[in-house]
């Protein structure tokens, strides 16, 4: 399948005309102002191998306010300065069209034209219809901020400030599908958790009492189900917070009812060293997907990996991360672990904790299944792949930068 980068026209492609706050089209070739940088910009995305595709709302057509001759011949100028394949334009008026965003007709009849898949897509406007309209088609959307008077679109999306950067973003995220690990985001703040929703490659999220407690949080069920009504489509997993076993059966029980993607976070054993592994095969057997977390030692993941056979799907969480910080290489480890969850193949490992970015792809290099990372870590990721004598002149630059500032003299 192809992938494509969709794009609204007036106000991305090029600048929209701003009365009284509100955007409006260019009325001839006359006004019409290709944004700069436009060009480049769309011929990165070409060399990295997406289709662009316009897809335009023109209803002043309809309310006889503007011609079709006059579109079209800007719709000719565009594609005479822009490495463009098509330019879907919608010249009715109102919502009772399929082709008008925010409904994604003309991004689902392009995408059947050019045999996109429309979850590898993204879409660029800059008006809440645009991102609605990609939304709904499954791409990922970005919210080109313009500033205008009108409501903002409803996440998740990715809001940037030009078309450069937005296409910067998508070449950064294309970094990374090549990974087989599976990226889970590690938080608890909504608005953190929402950012990660609108990443193509977050696959998942876990949380956790820790991560709550910082957060502020207090209604643990309220919570829950209201990211639950956010994010529907990607497992997260929630954790009991008891120390004896009935109640972390009686609570693991219950946040098993929360949804259909629920994993229920179980520790390996109590604050007492009991181990859970009766627990984690009841529950297991019992159809309950777990997620078994605080991980450290081989004997361990064996132990788990008994009660998870012929079980339900799972995940078994290793602290990778804090295994480092005793000084110990977690690589070997991870790798042995591998090996022993074998009898249990419905069980994915995790590589919990990371430190650095490097731990993404030390876990995709020994095949771990999924890694969990932290929003402010994951924030690092425009990094991946950045050129070294950039990165050094840029660190030259801030030192510089800082000591000034400081006003140090000698």
């Amino acid at each position: 399948m192809n992938r494509a980068v969709f794009l609204d026209r007036d106000g991305v492609l090029n600048e929209a005309v701003v009365r009284d706050g509100k955007p409006y089209p260019p009325a001839s070739i006359d006004e019409l102002r290709i944004v700069p940088g436009a060009a480049a910009a769309l011929a990165r995305l070409k060399a990295a191998g997406f289709r662009l595709i316009v897809i335009t709302n023109q209803p002043d057509v309809a309310r006889g306010t503007q011609t079709r001759d006059a579109v079209e011949a800007i719709h000719e100028r565009l594609r005479a300065a822009l490495p463009l394949d098509e330019i879907v334009a919608c010249y009715h008026d109102g919502d009772g069209c399929d082709c008008r965003k925010p409904r994604p007709g003309a991004l689902l009849a392009a995408a059947e034209r050019h045999g996109l898949d429309l979850r590898a897509s993204y879409m660029i406007g800059d008006r809440w219809r645009d991102v609605e309209g990609g939304q709904r088609a499954g791409c990922t959307s970005f919210f080109l901020d313009r500033g205008y008077d009108e409501r903002a679109p409803a996440p998740p999306y990715l809001r940037v400030e030009s078309l450069d950067a937005a296409v910067q973003r998508i070449l950064e995220m294309e970094r990374l599908t090549d990974l087989r690990v599976k990226i889970f985001a590690d938080g608890a703040d909504k608005a953190g958790i929402l950012e990660m929703y609108a990443l193509p490659y977050i696959r998942g999220f876990t949380t956790n009492p820790t991560l709550m407690q910082k957060a502020g949080l207090t209604d643990y069920r309220g919570f829950a189900g209201d990211i639950l009504a956010a994010v529907p489509d990607r497992p997260i997993s929630f954790e009991v917070f008891a120390d004896e076993f009935d109640e972390m059966e009686r609570q693991a029980r219950e946040i098993a009812t929360w949804g259909p993607n629920v994993y229920v976070k179980v520790p390996v054993t109590n604050t007492r060293r009991e181990p859970a592994y009766d627990l984690v095969r009841r529950l297991s057997h019992d159809g309950v997907k777990v997620n078994v977390t605080a991980l450290m030692t081989l004997d361990q993941v064996r132990d788990v990996a008994t009660a998870l056979t012929g079980g339900a799907p799972a995940c078994v969480s290793v602290f990778a991360g804090r295994i480092a910080d005793t000084g110990r290489d977690p690589v070997p480890l991870m790798t042995e672990a591998l090996t022993l969850l074998r009898p249990a193949p419905g069980a994915e490992l995790i590589w919990a904790s990371p430190r650095e970015l490097l731990n993404i792809f030390q876990a995709d290099a020994i095949g771990c299944p999924i890694i969990t990372v932290t929003n402010d870590l994951l924030r690092k990721l425009p990094l991946v792949g950045k050129d070294l004598a950039d990165y050094s002149l840029e660190t030259v630059q801030m030192f510089h930068r800082d000591g000034r500032a400081a006003g140090f003299t000698l």
